[in-house]
């Protein structure tokens, strides 16, 4: 209760103070400096208690970083600065605390968490994985390819791939194992489903409503752009799911133990209202992402109504908003963090020197420099939730690409995938590690399985930052074939990770599928040809001299036989 009174404090000081402190900018007195510092102390506590000491202690280096530069050798040192004047940039300024990511945050980020938690308390989530396994639970492998269309839809809603992980994968995980999956693979696809879904429009986490804001560009822009990497993603585990479960002999289940999709769509079609009605505002008619989320809110109310069990109560008010809170603190905590290292490096000028150090490094060459910015999006990710490590790295990392000739959104992209992706990149891959508590399996072992199945994911932002013809740049034609051979090439790429297509395949199949498919994902006439090309000799070999595996009924696979004989089945036509 201290704190919370501090804190309260150091905001409304600023409030009834404003006036002065304009007046006097540059030149903060007593009350100033610790009014300030109380505030940056219960930032740093308030993150620790809600991220962890990782975001603590990068924050603090760099707050130290603007002190000790006098002490720091070489193209890193700078001059020093007292600590009024660091107070100043980081409470009395927007360059600061209450800067572009803390900003979103309130504009933007709460309202669409409010709308995905309301939604969450009205049973979307439920309503979302029944509809995913009436579409895809018929199919080879359904379980998993359930698994990652439902954490797909929920990723891209909370943002949060720990979250998506445990809230999804209590339900799929289980599944996918007794459908005949291993345990670490069935885990590997939970994690990467859920990783995805930050990169899957139209609400895309938290993170781009950053990039969105960074770059003063429209939000729909950015959403725009991350369709084609977004499908390519989704498509590369998709196929690797199923060519495991081709390996493994897996089929769908019977269509007697799943739910009618036009069952689940009558008894809840108006969760997709408000989401019809954000792209709405947000696609065709272009608002702004704040009216455009205050419409799609206001249609959930309303057609909240449309059947008695789904009528908002006050209690389901009260606990949606609950929920709302609490699930806003980690972003706007990882912003206001974030906030204390954009102070530092623009009061320091360590972005320029960095960008510096970067582009030095790389020799000029784009491509390494680009492996360095993923080297540091993958650290920063490492134990950081997704926002903060995109605000960190892209803040560092992407001004050096745009100066060595990137479009600056595909900078921004590029950094903002590598953050997203590090939550499944060992040694510390936060979603494996949540998928390994339910799958019951080792977290790296987990971690690196994902890695192979989400292998298009570490590819595809290295193309679309050379060619940007993937994010929807360019010619139609152009975009057209790019994604036509990246959709090829990633076919290919699951099914070289695999060793499965119709058979299992040679040693130079897979690796006539890898090449292929890695010189097909580059958006260049003459690699997309010769990517083809080797594809095609390699799929021809593989389906000509193979036979495919008789797979096992749905109900014999699915089902799990118990202590006394008696087979059990879970039957989803009962909702």
């Amino acid at each position: 209760m201290v704190f919370v009174a501090l804190a309260v404090a150091s905001g409304v000081y600023i409030l009834l103070f404003y006036q002065d402190i304009v007046m006097r900018a540059g030149a903060p007195n007593t009350p100033d400096l610790i009014f300030g510092i109380i505030m940056v102390l219960l930032i740093l506590e308030a993150t620790r208690r809600a991220t962890g000491w990782v975001l603590v202690i990068i924050a603090g280096a760099f707050l130290l970083y603007n002190f000790l530069g006098p002490y720091i050798p070489g193209l890193l040192g700078h001059k020093g600065y007292s600590i009024g004047r660091v107070i100043s940039q980081m409470y009395l300024t927007t360059e600061g605390i209450f800067g572009v990511p803390l900003g979103v945050s309130a504009n933007y980020i709460f309202l669409f968490i409010f709308l995905t938690s309301m939604l969450e308390r009205l049973g979307m989530g439920d309503f979302l994985l029944r509809l995913a396994m009436a579409l895809m639970g018929r199919f080879t492998g359904g379980p998993a390819k359930t698994a990652v269309l439902a954490s797909g839809f929920m990723g891209s809603l909370n943002g949060s791939a720990v979250a998506n992980v445990v809230g999804t994968g209590t339900f799929t995980i289980p599944l996918m194992k007794r459908n005949g999956y291993k345990p670490h693979f069935a885990g590997a696809v939970e994690a990467c489903a859920s990783s995805g879904g930050q990169l899957m429009p139209p609400i895309m986490g938290a993170a781009a409503f950053i990039i969105a804001e960074f770059l003063s560009i429209p939000y729909i822009e950015v959403v725009v752009a991350a369709i084609i990497p977004a499908a390519l993603y989704y498509l590369c585990v998709l196929f690797g799911v199923h060519f495991e479960a081709c390996r493994l002999g897996l089929t769908g289940l019977p269509k007697s133990e799943l739910p009618s999709a036009r069952k689940v769509l009558k008894e809840g079609w108006y969760f997709l209202v408000p989401l019809g009605v954000l792209v709405f505002f947000l696609a065709v008619l272009q608002y702004t992402p704040i009216r455009s989320g205050f419409y799609a809110i206001i249609s959930m109310f309303i057609v909240s109504f449309a059947t008695r069990e789904s009528r908002i109560s006050w209690e389901r008010f009260r606990d949606g908003a609950i929920m709302a809170a609490r699930n806003t603190i980690t972003v706007a905590l990882a912003c206001a963090a974030a906030g204390l290292v954009i102070g530092s490096i623009n009061l320091t000028g360590a972005g320029l020197k960095i960008s510096s150090v970067i582009v030095a490094a790389s020799g000029g060459t784009l491509w390494l420099a680009l492996l360095l910015t993923a080297l540091v999006a993958l650290i920063m990710g490492m134990g950081l939730p997704t926002t903060a490590a995109y605000i960190v790295a892209g803040t560092m990392a992407a001004p050096a690409l745009i100066d060595m000739g990137v479009l600056p959104l595909a900078a921004h992209l590029f950094v903002f995938y590598f953050a997203i992706i590090s939550a499944i990149t060992p040694p510390v891959a936060l979603a494996a590690y949540a998928a390994a508590g339910i799958a019951k399996d080792e977290p790296m072992k987990i971690g690196i399985t994902a890695c192979k199945i989400g292998l298009a994911a570490f590819i595809v932002p290295f193309l679309f930052a050379g060619q940007p013809a993937l994010i929807g740049v360019g010619d139609g034609w152009h975009i057209a074939w790019s994604t036509f051979t990246a959709l090829i090439g990633v076919m290919a790429l699951a099914g070289g990770c695999i060793g499965f297509v119709v058979r299992k395949a040679l040693w130079w199949e897979r690796t006539l599928l890898i090449c292929g498919a890695l010189l097909s994902l580059h958006p260049v006439v003459i690699t997309d040809t010769i990517g083809l090309g080797m594809i095609v000799v390699a799929l021809a070999s593989n389906i000509m001299t193979g036979k495919k595996p008789v797979g096992k009924t749905g109900s014999e696979q699915f089902g799990s036989v118990g202590a006394t004989g008696t087979k059990t089945v879970v039957d989803f036509s009962a909702g």
